[in-house]
């Protein structure tokens, strides 16, 4: 019985045992999996990733020759470690990053290492005890101004890394330098291995498969512009469901809610983009001409625009407060709303067609007047609201103020959000004039134009029988990049004694 027992308790421990394997067999393969698809997602998420990274590994394998080949570890010695050491630390994603890392090391090594070689000879200067206290004193002095250099935000933005080494290779060169004999060598290989590190990376960052820091930073503008618009496009149906839903069933169109929350929630890419945009147009200057865009690109016009497109996105996420929030309790007299809901629906819809007639334009290159016309229907809907607002304030003072004070923010907001379309209008003309947009034919259809006319026309009395002709001035003008234009008609000839005139503006 005894043996049994034991038998039976050797087979337990033996179940549990291979139970706990199987188990931790289990959770590893599925550890393995979740980090195979999550490997996988960020490779197919941005494809340069995985070319980024055989670029690097390239890059390493070729400035390891400097230790692998004899030739080349005889002329440099342990010095070549300088070489693949600069690499690591220099390779980066996009060019731009590559150029400003590279050529911060290049230069603050040959102004550190030249400053250093200067500082030894200047303590050999003091004597032998004098020597150590007057190194000292100058790295002190250097490191300590190098230092409080890094906090001017101009020299932290561009020139923080090459401050940083400028550091590190002075304080090498100048300490290590007092107990080295061949010191001006040493500083001679160290500069020739970092040289021919960041050359490797500035090479192959360039020619094998370039990511352009600039053109990301301008489809990044270009993106957020249209998530301000998909955002403004989808808020009218929201908002408004009961006339949207309607236009939307006559014209054929549906959208799911998994959609419908997706261009929602795109405002906040916006919100969340300002340390991006300022990493792409730093590295962006530091860039050769490429493609459409010409070295000294105007790159600080696109931080202008996107720090409008992100003001524009503050005001949207104060207006999707208003949609979370549910007001459904609180009864808004149908009279007001479809007093309001004509000029509202308007201008949400026409800054969402600026929104993407502008983002269309950035895309293309090409000039952005197309934007112009709903920036201008959007500004008469503002006018048109205040007009029918003055017009029936019998309705606004009959009406509960508390039922009125949500549809009326968000009034208040929209037209908010229409004068900042107007002014990223603004900034991508300017942006349009800087970088020379290519000009394209109108688009607008001759009965969509809307010109605003000032002037009179008389008829013609008896006693004017005698004029052979009429001239009639037309003044039309815009208020957005449009100069003031005259249309002069005349020569309007004279026949049967009646007038016929041949307008043709």
């Amino acid at each position: 019985m005894e043996i049994e027992a034991e038998t039976r308790q050797k087979a337990g421990l033996f179940t549990c045992g291979w139970s706990w394997l199987k188990a931790l067999s289990g959770k590893a393969m599925n550890k393995a999996v979740k980090v195979a698809k999550s490997t996988k997602e960020v490779g197919q998420e941005d494809p340069r990733r995985v070319t980024h990274s055989l670029k690097v590994g390239l890059a390493l394998t070729l400035v390891s020759l400097f230790y692998y080949w004899k030739p080349l570890y005889n002329g440099f010695g342990a010095s070549g470690i300088w070489a693949v050491l600069t690499v690591v630390v220099v390779f980066e994603f996009s060019v731009g990053a590559s150029l400003s890392k590279s050529l911060n090391r290049g230069f603050a090594t040959l102004l550190a290492g030249t400053l250093g070689v200067g500082a030894q000879h200047t303590a050999r200067l003091f004597g032998e005890k004098g020597a150590p206290f007057a190194l000292g004193m100058l790295v002190f002095l250097l490191t300590t101004a190098s230092s409080f250099i890094r906090f001017i935000p101009r020299i932290k933005a561009r020139y923080d890394y090459g401050v940083l080494i400028f550091i590190l290779t002075f304080s090498l060169v100048s300490v290590s330098g007092y107990r080295i004999e061949q010191l001006f060598q040493m500083a001679h290989q160290r500069l020739s291995t970092i040289v021919i590190g960041g050359a490797f990376c500035i090479i192959i960052s360039i020619f094998v498969c370039p990511v352009w820091a600039g053109e990301d930073l301008h489809k990044l503008i270009a993106s957020n512009l249209e998530n301000l618009a998909n955002y403004l496009q989808g808020f009218e149906s929201e908002y408004f469901q009961d006339s949207v839903d309607e236009l939307m069933i006559k014209g054929g169109a549906t959208a799911s809610e998994g959609d419908k929350a997706v261009l929602l929630q795109g405002y906040k890419r916006v919100l969340n983009s300002k340390n991006d945009e300022e990493s792409l147009a730093n590295f962006a200057r530091w860039e050769p001409g490429h493609g459409l865009f010409p070295f000294r690109h105007p790159w600080k016009q696109y931080l202008k625009i996107g720090a409008l497109a992100r003001q524009c996105a503050y005001h949207i996420e104060a207006l999707n407060g208003y949609m979370i929030a549910n007001y459904s309790d609180i009864q808004v007299p149908l009279e007001f709303r479809h007093k309001i809901q004509e000029s509202t629906i308007k201008m949400s819809s026409e800054s969402s067609k600026a929104l993407q007639a502008l983002a269309t334009s950035i895309k293309t290159m090409t000039d952005p007047s197309v934007a112009n016309f709903h920036v201008e229907i959007s500004k008469t809907a503002i006018n048109e609201l205040e007009i029918a607002l003055k017009a029936d304030s019998v309705v606004l003072e009959n009406v509960n103020l508390l039922a009125i004070i949500p549809i009326a923010s968000v009034t208040s907001i929209l037209i908010e959000i229409t004068r900042c379309v107007e002014k990223i209008c603004e900034s991508v003309h300017e942006l349009s004039c800087l970088a020379h947009f290519k000009s394209v034919e109108p688009s607008v259809a001759p009965e969509k134009l809307q010109l605003h006319h000032r002037g009179s026309i008389k008829p013609l009395s008896d006693g004017d029988r005698s004029i052979d002709h009429l001239t009639i001035t037309v003044s039309t003008t815009s208020n957005m990049n449009i100069c003031p234009m005259e249309n002069e008609i005349s020569q309007v000839p004279k026949v049967g004694g009646n007038q016929r005139l041949n307008l043709g503006v």
